[in-house]
């Protein structure tokens, strides 16, 4: 059904070319000055920025994205949000003997509606302070998940003294809320690997390569590569 309707949007465009005024594209003229010969060119089709994925529907989202950057600076927050083939979500609408590698239009539609929520917590209950902008790109991994990077601009910067309220490495309070204890224990926890289980996919050499264990800080430290060591006590 995807390829069927992708079919007939370009069918659609490749019919109405007139309409689309595609005789002031700049990429058109160019064609004609380089070549020379019309008769040569064949019949080019110019894909305009209202379809999805295009050259022209990508350099909008790029100069989207530059106007933001001119006018507010960096941003304060990048975030990244991670497709979970776990989430009940996504394995009750499985047929038996399915897993989510079989259906990548659940997972899609899923990954979806979880990163719309996901921006309005951030943007309307302001959990990190007024947002003044946002914005954010999907990319599908190797793995076949999709994640999203998401870039926050707030009214009120951030600073480095801030970053401990905000970027959390230790366990939260079983006690205080279990709920958030009981992710975190099941979905953030590296490992065992060194000693432990010298066969992990992160070992190298007998190290492992994304360096834990961490060592343990009473305040979070940058170091000269740039990479933070945070507040683990």
């Amino acid at each position: 059904m995807y390829a069927k309707i992708e079919a007939e949007r370009m069918l659609y465009i490749r019919l109405n070319q007139k309409k689309l005024r595609t005789e002031e594209y700049i990429h058109l003229r160019d064609a004609i000055v380089n070549d020379g010969n019309i008769d040569d060119i064949g019949t080019m089709v110019i894909l305009p920025s209202s379809y999805i994925g295009s050259p022209r529907h990508m350099h909008e989202y790029t100069q989207d994205a530059m106007t933001y950057v001119r006018k507010y600076g960096r941003p304060d927050l990048f975030i990244t949000f991670t497709c979970n083939s776990s989430w009940p979500e996504i394995k009750e609408q499985l047929k038996y003997g399915q897993t989510s590698m079989d259906r990548h239009d659940i997972i899609a539609r899923v990954f979806r509606q979880k990163q719309i929520r996901f921006i309005e917590v951030i943007t309307k209950y302001h959990i990190f302070g007024t947002v003044r902008c946002w914005m954010y790109t999907i990319e599908w991994q190797k793995r076949e998940l999709p994640h999203s990077h998401n870039l926050i601009w707030l009214h009120d910067k951030i600073y480095p003294t801030d970053i401990d309220k905000i970027i959390q490495a230790e366990f939260p309070n079983p006690q205080n809320d279990p709920e958030l204890y009981n992710i975190v224990v099941k979905n953030m926890i590296h490992g065992p690997c060194g000693p432990l289980n010298l066969n992990a996919p992160c070992m190298s050499d007998g190290k492992c390569t994304k360096k834990y264990p961490k060592p343990y800080l009473d305040d979070t430290k940058i170091e000269d590569d740039g990479y933070p060591k945070y507040r683990r006590r």
